[in-house]
């Protein structure tokens, strides 16, 4: 049996820079971590509170009560909210639910956040005016002072409730991007791509988080769009599951409908080896991960870990190495042997890596390893929230991950970080998409 920590896995994403991304990463584990937080959003509630009555001034008496009791009330149900999530476990109540219990009270978290930003400046705005009155009456000698102090700023109050409103009415809005999958087709050049192999079409997937799905019908309309793309091999790394093996009963139908004539192959990402979930014993997450492996064989994907092997065009080949997680980030383990993985591959002979997480890069792969050309990795998700326009790419995960994703090209490696399949914490994507990536390879 395996034992479900109280609260399992409250990763709330709040403003740093996301869990090495924009992740001030707390995670609720024990009751004073949990009443901590609780504790944080009182404040933060009596800190808006004094926004609201400020833009609330010229209302009538009835109004006011009826904007405070609106306000409150909110703010208490999502106290009642986060307790509900904290301490239940994970079957009290219907895993959707549960989903969007939680991302609605981080949502509410982190528009009050937003807002208070602008509250602070007015803060700090009216402590400037009053210290400069108090010096400048003490220069003249003043011997009255008014001592009314500086109104806050109905401007200022404004402008904060608009921008955190205008941040939880997007969040929200993201619930609907979730299974909006995004095809992203790319052509890449490399000089010592055997001639067998120009225009090899390579469908890349990663970050499948089957625990977090809400909507088989969707995730299929997903899997077809991926052989649409009439792939000539799939390559999918890592992250099947959230934590558990199980969490793809329900989706092996699914997925093992992905086939392409040089194959599927697989890898494993930091969620699979199930280090987020409190365990009775060592032998049960073995247990687990063993668990998951047959899940991938059932798929009829062939997982690596840690090995290569050769793919056969014509009469090249070429070679594909598939490392477990191997993190350049010291809050994520790695389970990896990059140079048994390694072993054996001619350093000069065209080179694809499977690796699921991007710190790899710049941990072992650009120093190291100059014979894989490219890198093929997941794992950040673009945070899943960001702007990518012409000439604007932008997401709070790039202050933790200097490479978080689309493609990079050092010399004659490229590594190229897929957006990812799934989601997981929040269940939305708001500007970064879900994605499948075509490769296809040229000269």
């Amino acid at each position: 049996m395996r034992g479900i920590c109280l609260h399992p896995a409250v990763h709330i994403l709040l403003l740093k820079s996301y869990r090495q991304h924009l992740i001030i990463h707390f995670t609720m584990r024990t009751p004073s971590g949990a009443f901590l937080f609780i504790a944080i959003m009182l404040l933060l509630d009596m800190y808006m509170f004094q926004a609201v009555r400020t833009v609330c001034q010229g209302s009538s008496p009835k109004a006011r009560t009826i904007v405070f009791s609106i306000y409150w009330g909110i703010s208490i149900l999502a106290i009642i909210g986060f307790l509900l999530f904290a301490f239940t476990t994970p079957d009290f109540m219907p895993r959707k639910v549960r989903t969007y219990l939680f991302a609605t009270v981080v949502g509410l978290f982190l528009a009050k956040l937003l807002g208070s930003v602008f509250f602070i400046i007015d803060d700090l705005r009216r402590g400037i005016q009053w210290l400069a009155g108090r010096l400048f009456m003490m220069n003249t000698e003043a011997h009255t002072m008014n001592e009314e102090g500086i109104s806050r700023s109905a401007f200022l109050s404004w402008l904060g409730i608009a921008a955190g409103g205008s941040l939880f009415a997007a969040l929200v809005y993201g619930f609907s991007n979730k299974y909006n999958y995004e095809i992203k087709r790319l052509q890449l050049a490399f000089s010592n791509l055997p001639a067998a192999f120009k225009g090899l079409r390579i469908v890349h997937i990663s970050d499948i988080h089957s625990g977090s799905f809400m909507d088989r019908d969707a995730v299929a309309k997903g899997v077809q769009k991926i052989l649409d793309q009439q792939p000539d091999i799939i390559l999918f790394t890592g992250d099947l599951v959230n934590n558990l093996a199980e969490e793809m009963n329900e989706y092996i139908g699914i997925f093992s409908k992905l086939k392409a004539p040089m194959g599927v192959y697989s890898t494993l990402g930091n969620h699979d080896y199930a280090d987020y979930v409190q365990w009775e014993s060592m032998a049960a997450k073995t247990a687990n991960l063993e668990r998951l492996k047959q899940v991938h064989k059932a798929l009829g994907w062939r997982l690596l870990l840690d090995e290569n092997l050769q793919l056969r065009r014509g009469n090249d080949q070429i070679c594909l190495v598939g490392v477990q997680n191997i993190s350049g980030k010291s809050r994520f383990h790695s389970y990896g042997d990059m140079a048994k993985a390694y072993a054996g591959v001619n350093p000069d002979q065209f080179t694809i890596l499977m690796s699921h997480d991007p710190s790899h890069w710049e941990k072992e792969i650009q120093t190291t390893y100059p014979g894989v050309d490219l890198m093929l990795s997941g794992h950040t998700h673009g945070m899943q929230f960001g702007v990518e326009i012409p000439g604007l790419k932008w997401s709070p995960v790039q202050y933790v991950y200097k490479r978080w994703a689309g493609l990079y090209e050092e010399g004659n490696q490229k590594l190229y970080i897929n957006r990812g399949f799934g989601f997981i914490g929040y269940p939305g994507r708001l500007g970064i998409l879900p994605e499948i990536t075509v490769l296809e390879l040229g000269v």
